[in-house]
């Protein structure tokens, strides 16, 4: 007797053509999928970069960040220029105060002109003087350098000192504020030749502190806008130097 199967037979498949379809099963259900594209070394020193942007972009003092430094140069030309003033200023200074220190007589005021009980520049104030010029010029030197080579780390010290005369100013204004009255001590202070001093006494008081103050917001102001100029450039050139780090390390990573 010849047994007959319910279901179809299943035939075997042509050479080349791969196995057979399980019953009931789809092609594609069968067929392999694809894995994931390999990355590349590109793609993958870019991957940092989104994360990066995402927390300075999350950072309360990123909406202060820019690149442009009074709206015509960059941050790093304007720390450079910054830098370089500061240097002739402070060499200028320093020149003055050696030649006071070999010719005393040609800066020397005596008690007399100056209304008071005190010399002008004793030979000690002049030494201190003269150590903080040369210490200016070092940090504005080191300024200067560390915007030109792009090392972020020579900009701290002139940052440093950025702050700290921004703080000397604030605390001058709140002390005009709080004692109004210091001014006409001070005035009554200087000497008798001293350019403009009863036209500037005989102001009303009121008025003369109105304008002292307005006159320290300008600076204030003004050097606020050049301590964001040189913490910006510190901010680009650190991020500069790391991100050339990350693709250093995802090249080498590439490489092995």
């Amino acid at each position: 007797r010849t047994q007959v199967s319910a279901g179809p037979a299943e035939l075997p498949p042509p050479p080349g053509l791969g196995p057979s379809l399980p019953a009931g099963g789809t092609e594609s259900s069968a067929r392999p999928q694809p894995g994931p594209a390999p990355r590349s070394g590109a793609d993958r020193g870019a991957e940092p970069e989104p994360r990066g942007a995402a927390e300075m972009l999350s950072s309360p003092w990123a909406r202060f960040y820019s690149n442009s430094c009074c709206l015509c140069c960059h941050v790093r030309t304007g720390t450079i220029i910054l830098g370089i003033w500061y240097l002739i200023i402070n060499s200028v200074v320093l020149l003055i105060l050696l030649s006071a220190l070999t010719d005393p007589d040609q800066y020397h005021l005596t008690s007399a002109e100056l209304g008071g009980d005190f010399e002008f520049m004793d030979d000690a104030n002049m030494c201190i003087a003269t150590a903080i010029s040369l210490l200016m010029i070092l940090i504005c030197a080191m300024a200067t350098y560390g915007a030109y080579k792009q090392h972020a780390a020579w900009i701290i010290p002139f940052f440093c000192y950025q702050i700290f005369d921004f703080a000397l100013n604030t605390l001058v204004a709140i002390s005009v504020l709080v004692y109004p009255s210091t001014i006409q001590d001070y005035l009554r202070q200087l000497p008798n030749n001293f350019p403009y001093k009863e036209e500037i006494m005989s102001v009303n008081p009121t008025c003369l502190v109105v304008i002292i103050l307005l006159f320290i917001s300008i600076i204030l102001a003004f050097k606020g806008y050049l301590i964001s100029c040189v913490w910006n450039c510190y901010r680009y050139i650190n991020g500069r130097n790391n991100s050339d780090v990350l693709v250093y390390i995802t090249t080498n990573d590439t490489a092995v």
